[in-house]
């Protein structure tokens, strides 16, 4: 009988599934949500003119997509100031973070996060060996100095750091980014997620330049603009990290009608201002909800608000089953005592509708646990 020899890395790893999606929930619970608010997905979707980019690039779907991103890297250059050599494209930030920890991390190299933040990028890391160190958050927000300072101690090749913050919505200042900078380990490369930017105020955007090799900035067209389901994510780094992606990308990863959409997508300023103003609005019925039934919403810059239950995980925990068995598809925090939160995606009119007829009842339901 023949087996297929695995490495003794993977052989050593459990299977695992960093998110359960809501097709798999709703299988079990035999019925389609009423309200999809846990992925932080856009439910207002692309803007018209990409959608029209996209049924056009279907007809030529029989062609691969272009395996260097030209027409979409040289657009997504213009738009940031920058040269097309800064820039590489992906599938997803999710995507382009396997890439990044490929290039990086090795058998027992040691790689810093936060205890509680996107597990995606713990699961590559793993995959490749990394050893992770973990920082716990500081009143619910990444602590850049502390993952500086892990870093530091433990020879860290790569942090991780989200700004915006998921999954709690928090932000920090750009300019103490850019002033942490100088604090980072010689060799270490800070790896900066930016997948909710466009949510966030003007001086949470650090102000780094293209070409320093301290950094590399992730970016995607899963948020804002709409497309989650088309696996399109861009990274802004020095020429000589992001030329070194082609050493190792999957270079037709992102599919012709991928590319057409995001370039579309890209183009159209106009509707990526609306959605933003649109999911501000969301947020703020969510947060109105939350108040009105004791809850209390934290500050997001976001497309999602993360909301303190006042309990402990095993009450949030309740609450969310509540809304689930109850049509509502929400999500929470991993680690305390960040989950003693659920989060909740921005909706349209109809989403919001669902969830607040939902949260007191899964409220009472679980207060009488």
């Amino acid at each position: 009988m023949t087996y297929p020899r695995l490495t003794p890395l993977a052989e050593s790893l459990p299977s695992t599934v960093p998110f359960v999606g809501p097709e798999t929930q709703e299988r079990a619970l035999s019925r389609l949500f009423d309200a999809r608010l846990g992925a932080n997905e856009s439910v207002f979707g692309p803007s018209p003119v990409a959608l029209a980019a996209m049924q056009a690039a279907a007809g030529d779907a029989w062609k691969y997509g272009d395996p260097t991103n030209h027409d979409l890297r040289e657009a997504l250059a213009a738009h940031h100031g920058v040269t097309p050599d800064h820039v590489t494209v992906g599938e997803g930030i999710d995507g382009l973070l396997g890439v990044l920890v490929r290039l990086l991390v090795g058998p027992g190299d040691a790689v810093v996060t936060s205890d509680g933040a996107y597990p995606t990028f713990n699961f590559h890391v793993a995959g490749f060996g990394g050893v992770l160190h973990k920082v716990p958050y500081r009143d619910d927000a990444e602590d850049l100095d502390a993952l500086i300072s892990r870093a530091a101690e433990t020879d860290a090749k790569l942090i991780y750091f989200a700004n915006p913050d998921n999954p709690m919505g928090s932000w920090a200042y750009g300019a103490g980014i850019e002033a942490a900078l100088d604090q980072l380990p010689e060799g270490c490369l800070l790896c900066l997620d930016e997948a909710y930017v466009e949510f966030a105020p003007e001086d949470a955007v650090p102000q780094i330049a293209a070409d320093d090799p301290r950094v590399i900035r992730m970016r995607t067209f899963s948020k804002a603009y709409g497309m989650a389901g088309a696996r399109v994510g861009y990274a802004l780094a020095a020429p000589a990290l992001a030329s070194a992606f082609d050493k190792v990308r999957n270079h037709f990863g992102v599919n012709r009608i991928a590319q057409a959409g995001a370039l579309a997508a890209l183009g159209d300023q106009r509707y990526l201002r609306d959605i933003v103003a649109r999911v501000a609005e969301a947020r703020a019925q969510i947060a109105e909800v939350a108040t009105r039934h004791g809850l209390s919403a934290l500050p997001s810059a976001t497309n999602f608000v993360t909301l303190d239950c006042g309990r402990d995980e095993v009450f949030a925990k309740a609450v969310l089953e509540g809304l689930i068995a109850r049509g509502v598809f929400v999500r929470m925090p991993f680690v305390a005592p960040q989950s003693r939160c659920i989060r909740v995606t921005a909706g349209k009119e109809a989403d919001i509708a669902h969830f607040a007829r939902a949260l007191p009842e899964a409220l009472d339901a679980a207060k009488g646990r």
